[in-house]
């Protein structure tokens, strides 16, 4: 069932989506080779909270984090420590959630460190690509599978 949101539901869900993509822009900047996973995480909930959000995922089913941090080719939901340290040529994945009086917005972005493989460039590229080609099939009257198949 599609339950429909008001327009006072919806602007607190932009709120929350901007405070997302607001924390992971200031990510991207901080993320360079001698980061620790944990700075970016300890940094993401202080930004978070400083502009009037809760990190969603923090205490979610026991979750001890603000953000999942993936480096290179560990599998999505990585917990950040602060023995993981970034290095030139690694990939991380930073998936995020933050909320605003309960409404959430999510998402994720992978970004280079340093100077990475030409191949790894390629995959950031036409994963994007893909990514954008999907969006655009998000539009009234499609379905899921219009999506996936762009």
């Amino acid at each position: 069932m599609i339950i429909l949101k008001s327009q006072h539901e919806i602007e607190y869900i932009r709120q929350a989506c901007k405070l997302t993509a607001d924390t992971l822009t200031e990510l991207i900047a901080l993320a360079k080779p001698g980061v620790t996973t944990l700075e970016l995480d300890q940094f993401a909930e202080e930004y978070i909270r400083s502009h009037g959000g809760e990190p969603s995922c923090k205490g979610y089913y026991g979750y001890p984090a603000t953000v999942c941090a993936s480096i290179n080719d560990e599998v999505v939901h990585g917990i950040p420590n602060a023995h993981r340290k970034l290095k030139h040529g690694d990939i991380i994945s930073i998936d995020l959630v933050s909320s605003v009086n309960g409404y959430h917005g999510d998402s994720c972005v992978t970004i280079p460190i340093g100077k990475v493989k030409p191949q790894v460039m390629k995959l950031l590229k036409v994963t994007e690509e893909s990514l954008f080609k999907g969006i655009e099939q998000a539009v009234v009257g499609n379905r899921v599978g219009d999506i996936s198949h762009a």
